[in-house]
């Protein structure tokens, strides 16, 4: 008989299942699609309930996929973040649609409330900046928007917290501290709901789900399709803090970046200080005792190279890698994808998609590898600022552009630092199964493989490096209504 962690993975785009044994090794995998809702513009909605079925598919590939006699010791959960839906206390329903990270229909209302001492009081507390991504002003407009009768019975939480519901057949309500700290409501000493601010954003802490650690006790699952009742639920994260600790990334200054529809670089620091950055911190993930870290997200890494792939008839991101290596650079061109605006350093939700550059002997495999070298000049705006206060020197790369050499060549060359990348390509599924093998005791089993490695070290000279960072920053200002003086403009 073979011993499995279920670890579920809930993303923007595709729910999947990943059956891992006790020592890592993937056995089996499921996968479903979801749908993306863009009702006006800024909007992103997903609806709950194919979220709930999606789930259902993907466990019914994976447990179909898996050798015979595996048996499911526990499930991990980790999921996209700062994503948020009302859903019935009792029943599990979804009493709203699923407003995404992407959203900026609360801009206005960060705005309308944005104050020096709420912003600080959101810093020092949170470690985040005040910025429509987060939660907490989805959570108000939700809220608001509720009939009375439907808000006496919700529960506005995190997509974790609606998984959990619906795992346990309502038995446990419930957020991970993880995805809690993607609100802008949780103090990052206390690892509570902070009242202060639940005041400020005009909430209720009955809305909430209550805050629990990474790794322990979840509840277990009722009858789930093929998943049997009776299992224990024994990790849930966000999909960006599962990734880091599946990268193992422990020690300051080791990190992960996550190639997603957008993107993540989390690096772990010392201690538990915010920063007063552009660059906010987080909550890594909590076990035995919180582990702290530097984040920067980016709104669009993965969505620029399918959005600009379909600009140039070509199949997808893929298609657009392939293209991008058939020249030798990107002959002067930078693409911003500002196509909901910048986040970390940045926070510009006016920001405007742009092109510069251009010229009549414009190839399009310049554009294609303009777009790449886009992901990281994104990700370096993000190290850079991170560098000011603490180190950063690996960073271990997962998710979809993490197989390409050519992006991550690209990348390590425009950030100055070695990165990693494994065979192992479910990142925060593994992370999550090794919360939960950590969350059992099992710990020491599932580490005791260790993944080989691919590392790809910087080539560009520090003179080449600078010109590009400083004409990228050009490019970004123009993207941002601010061109530079034309004295300050560099050369590639």
């Amino acid at each position: 008989m073979v011993e499995a962690y279920l670890a579920i993975d809930e993303g923007t785009t595709n729910c999947k299942a990943v059956l891992v044994d006790t020592h890592g090794a993937v056995l089996s995998t499921g996968s479903s699609r979801l749908d993306l809702h863009l009702p006006a513009p800024g909007w992103f909605e997903q609806d709950g309930s194919q979220i709930i079925d999606a789930l259902g598919r993907a466990i019914h590939e994976a447990i179909a996929g898996a050798p015979t006699g595996t048996r499911i010791i526990s499930v991990a959960v980790a999921n996209q973040r700062e994503s948020v839906l009302a859903f019935d206390r009792a029943t599990g329903e979804p009493l709203s649609a699923v407003i995404g990270w992407q959203d900026s229909r609360t801009t206005d209302r960060c705005a309308a409330i944005s104050t020096p001492e709420l912003r600080q009081m959101v810093r020092e507390r949170t470690g985040l900046s005040l910025d429509p991504m987060y939660s907490a002003t989805k959570i108000g407009w939700i809220k608001d928007s509720l009939e009375s009768s439907r808000r006496n019975r919700a529960v506005i939480g995190t997509i974790d917290s609606f998984l959990l519901h619906h795992l346990t057949g309502g038995a446990t309500i419930a957020c991970d501290a993880t995805n809690a700290a993607r609100t802008l409501l949780l103090n990052l000493k206390s690892l509570e709901w902070d009242h202060d601010l639940l005041e400020a954003f005009d909430i209720s802490p009955e809305l909430l789900p209550p805050v629990h650690a990474s790794g322990g006790d979840f509840g277990v699952t009722v009858d789930f399709g093929e998943l049997s009742a009776g299992t224990p639920i024994k990790a849930v994260l966000g999909d960006s803090h599962a990734a880091l600790f599946g990268q193992r990334c422990e020690m300051p200054g080791e990190g992960k970046v996550t190639f997603g529809t957008g993107s993540s670089v989390m690096v772990p620091i010392s201690g538990d200080s915010t920063r007063h950055s552009t660059v906010d911190t987080t909550l890594g993930y909590a076990l035995n005792g919180p582990i702290f870290a530097r984040e920067g997200n980016i709104l669009s890494s993965g969505a620029a190279l399918d959005t600009m792939a379909g600009l140039l008839s070509l199949d997808g991101g893929a298609a657009l890698t392939r293209l991008a290596g058939s020249v030798p650079d990107s002959g002067g061109i930078h693409v911003v994808p500002a196509f909901s605006g910048l986040a970390a350093p940045h926070w510009d939700r006016s920001a405007v998609g742009i092109v510069t550059g251009l010229g009549r002997d414009t190839t399009s495999g310049q554009v294609a590898r303009a777009t790449l070298e886009a992901v990281a000049h994104q990700i370096a705006d993000i190290v850079d600022e991170i560098r000011k206060d603490d180190p950063v020197t690996l960073l271990r790369a997962d998710g979809g552009a993490s197989v390409d050499p050519l992006m991550m060549q690209i990348q390590a060359d425009i950030i100055d630092c070695p990165i990693e990348t494994t065979e192992r390509a479910e990142l925060a599924a593994l992370g999550a199964a090794r919360m939960a093998a950590h969350s059992s005791g099992r710990g020491a089993e599932f580490d005791s493989a260790s993944p080989s490695l691919v590392r790809y070290e910087p080539r560009l000279s520090a003179e080449a490096r600078a010109r590009h960072r400083d004409s990228w920053a050009d490019a970004v200002a123009r993207s941002r209504g601010r061109a530079l003086p034309r004295e300050r403009i560099p050369h590639v």
